[in-house]
């Protein structure tokens, strides 16, 4: 390994459901709960941003 490989971009870390975790240390499954726990923050931010859009339409249309 040359000095130059610790300049290279490293791939962002990801997760596919079901995967084997037994090969993973303690510190990359602490960043994958870190990655899933983001990612459930945006989808319930989608979910909520949804919802209200719905809610407004209703409240129109019921006028």
């Amino acid at each position: 390994m040359s000095f130059m490989d610790d300049d290279r971009p490293k791939k962002p870390t990801v997760h596919e459901v079901g995967s084997d975790l037994s090969l993973l240390s303690t510190d990359e499954l602490s960043a994958r709960v870190g990655l899933l726990q983001g990612e459930i923050q945006r989808l319930q931010a989608e979910i909520d941003r949804k919802n209200s859009g719905r809610k407004a339409a209703e409240s129109f249309f019921r006028s």
